[in-house]
C-alpha cells in the first residue's frame, strides 16, 4: 500500500470509546480537515511567539513551519504523526546574534547572521539523524548522558532570563495579567482550551493592553504607526518575506548546543506517540531526526525559525484519539495559507512587549525546568561528585552568560556552558579511570532510558 494512502476508520464519522484512528487511517475528509485546523490553532500560540520575540517575519516562520511539517511526514513515510513548529531552543543564540524584537525593525544583515546559525543546527541534526539511522542511538547516550543533556537544556532556559525581565519591565501590569491568564487557563480549562492556554493568555493580555491604550501608541519600529494602523495597512494576500543566511564563526558556535535539545525533543515525541498509539516508533528515530534537521535547514535557507516536534499537538491527539497523519497534512495546508496573508503576520509583529514578557517568563522557565526533568526521569545521582560539578559549573556559566574571546571568535555562555558540561564529565571520568577509581562511585548510575526524554518545545 502506498505511503500516501489512508484507510477509512470504521464508518469515518466517529471514534469508539475504546478505539483510536491509527496514523495510516483517516476519518471522513471534512472531519480530517477540521482536526487539521485544531492542530494549527494548538501550535499557533507557541510557534508565533518565536517571531514575536525575535523580530523575524511571522508569515515566513509560518510558511517554513508548513513546509517543514510536510517534509517530516514525507521522510518518516507518514508513520509519525507530528507538527513541526518553532523551537524555543533557538531564542538564546538568536538573541546573542542580535536577532531580537528589542532591535526591531531588523535589517537583512542581522537576520542573515541568525539564519546562518539556524542552518548550521539543521545540518548537524540531519547528520546526527543519518548516523542514528545507520548505527542506532546508543552512541548518543555515551557522548551525552542525562546529567550533561539536562545541564545544557537547563542553562539555555536560564540564559534567557534577562531577556524575559527586559520585556516584563516594558509593561509590568500587562505582563502580569498575561502570565496569570495563561496559568489559570492551564488548570481551569480542560481538553482543547487547556492545550491552547498560551494563545488564550495572549488574547486576554491583548485585550488588557488595548484597554490601557498600548495599541494606539505610535512606535518607531512600526514606521511611526500605531499597531492598529500598522495592521490596517497590511495587505490580505502576498508572499512571505524571504532572507538568506550569512556565516560568522563567532555567531555559529552558539547554535551547536541547540542540536542537543532538538534531539531530546524528537526522541521524547516518538516515545509519547508510541505510548499513545501502541506502535513502536523507535525504528523511526533516525528518520525523525533527519526530517527535523532538513526542515530546520530549509528554514535557515529562506528566513524561517528552527523547527521541532510540538507537544501541543500531542495534546490534540490525546484529546481526539485521532493519530492520522493525513490530519497533519491538512494542518500544513492551513498553515501555508495563513503564511500568505500579510495582515496575519502584521498582527504578530505588533504584539506589545508586556504580553511577550508574561509569556516568555513562563516559557523560558519551562525550558530550564525541562533540564531538571531529564535528571529526574533518568535518576541522575547528585550525591556523586562528577555529576554535581558537571551540572553546577555549566549552569552558572550559562546563566551568567560568561564570554570568551579567541581572535575574532566570541563564545557566549551557552557555548561555554555546553563545553564545560562535556569537558568536566568526560574529563573527570578519564581521570578516574587513569587513577583506577570506580566510576560508579564518582559518576553514579542512571536509569536505562535514553538521554533527554522530553516531549516539549
Amino acid at each position: 500500500m502506498s505511503m500516501f494512502t489512508w484507510t477509512l476508520h470504521g464508518e469515518g464519522r466517529t471514534v469508539s470509546s475504546t478505539g483510536a484512528v491509527a496514523p495510516d487511517e483517516r476519518l471522513t475528509y471534512p472531519r480530517t480537515i477540521g482536526i487539521g485546523a485544531q492542530h494549527v490553532l494548538a501550535m499557533m500560540g507557541a510557534t508565533l511567539l518565536v517571531p514575536a520575540l525575535t523580530g523575524m517575519p511571522a508569515s515566513t516562520t509560518m510558511f517554513f513551519s508548513a513546509i517543514g511539517t510536510a517534509l517530516f511526514l514525507t521522510i518518516t513515510r507518514n508513520r509519525v504523526p507530528s507538527y513541526l513548529g518553532s523551537s524555543f531552543a533557538f531564542l538564546a543564540p538568536l538573541g546573542a546574534a542580535g536577532v531580537t524584537s528589542a532591535n526591531a525593525p531588523l535589517d537583512a544583515e542581522t537576520i542573515g547572521r541568525g539564519l546562518g546559525g539556524v542552518l548550521l543546527a539543521g545540518i548537524l541534526l540531519t547528520v546526527v539523524g543519518l548516523v542514528v539511522h545507520l548505527l542506532g542511538a546508543h552512541w548518543i547516550e555515551r557522548l551525552m548522558p542525562p546529567v550533561v543533556t539536562g545541564a545544557i537544556v537547563g542553562l539555555i532556559g536560564l540564559n534567557l532570563a534577562g531577556a524575559a525581565r527586559g520585556q516584563w519591565e516594558a509593561s509590568p501590569w500587562t505582563a502580569l495579567v498575561t502570565l496569570a491568564a495563561v496559568l489559570i487557563a492551564m488548570v481551569a480549562f480542560r481538553g482543547f482550551l487547556g492545550r491552547i492556554a498560551i494563545l488564550v493568555g495572549a488574547v486576554i493580555g491583548a485585550v488588557f493592553s488595548a484597554l490601557r491604550g498600548e495599541w494606539t501608541t505610535a512606535s518607531d519600529s512600526l514606521g511611526g504607526l500605531s499597531p492598529v494602523d500598522y495592521i490596517a495597512q497590511a495587505s490580505w494576500f502576498g508572499l512571505p518575506e524571504f532572507h538568506t543566511p550569512t556565516f560568522e564563526p563567532s555567531v555559529l558556535v552558539a547554535f551547536v548546543p541547540v542540536v542537543l535539545i532538538l534531539m531530546a525533543e524528537n526522541i521524547g515525541h516518538l516515545k509519547s506517540v508510541t505510548a499513545m498509539t501502541g506502535r513502536n516508533l523507535d525504528p523511526e528515530t533516525g528518520r525523525a531526526l533527519m526530517a527535523d534537521g532538513l526542515a530546520t535547514t530549509v528554514a535557515g535557507l529562506g528566513g524561517g525559525s528552527g523547527t521541532t516536534t510540538y507537544a501541543e499537538n500531542i495534546g490534540v491527539m490525546a484529546a481526539t484519539r485521532v493519530y492520522s497523519t493525513l490530519a497533519y497534512w491538512a494542518a500544513a495546508a492551513f498553515a501555508l495559507l495563513l503564511s500568505l496573508v500579510p495582515k496575519f503576520g502584521a498582527m504578530v509583529a505588533v504584539i506589545p512587549a508586556g504580553i511577550l514578557g508574561g509569556l516568555s517568563t513562563l516559557l523560558f522557565g519551562l525550558i530550564a525546568i525541562l533540564g531538571a526533568r531529564i535528571w529526574i526521569e533518568n535518576r541522575v545521582d547528585f550525591t556523586k561528585p562528577v555529576n554535581l560539578v558537571t551540572a553546577g559549573v555549566a549552569l552558572i556559566v550559562g546563566t551568567a552568560d560568561y564570554t570568551a574571546v579567541a581572535g575574532s571568535m566570541v563564545f557566549n555562555g551557552i557555548a561555554l556552558g555546553s563545553v564545560a558540561a562535556l569537558a568536566i564529565y568526560h574529563g573527570l571520568g578519564w581521570v578516574a579511570r587513569v587513577r583506577g577509581l570506580d566510576t560508579e562511585e564518582t559518576h553514579g548510575t542512571v536509569a536505562d532510558a535514553p538521554a533527554g526524554m522530553v516531549a516539549d518545545d
